[in-house]
């Protein structure tokens, strides 16, 4: 996967956790928190990184989950483990 493909990936993932709610997330800006863009909790953002697992089976370590915290960083970490993707 490339970065734009890792990007659609991460918004599917979020529109299918928040559901009936998809505002903002064609706007990601890729330096600002996803969390805070979205307003979403703690556990939202787990579910993030838990179905990050459930569909690419890629595991992140916890202190890693800062890394995740933009699109950009999500890119950044996520390309080298889904090049083959």
């Amino acid at each position: 996967m490339n970065g734009e493909q890792i990007r659609e990936a991460v918004i599917d993932i979020i529109q299918g956790l928040l559901e009936d709610d998809d505002t903002g997330l064609s706007r990601l800006q890729d330096d600002v928190s996803i969390r805070d863009q979205l307003d979403i909790d703690s556990m939202d953002f787990l579910d993030i990184i838990l179905e990050l697992r459930k569909k690419y089976g890629i595991t992140v370590p916890e202190e890693d989950f800062t890394k995740l915290s933009t699109m950009k960083g999500c890119i950044k970490y996520l390309e080298p483990l889904l090049k083959d993707k």
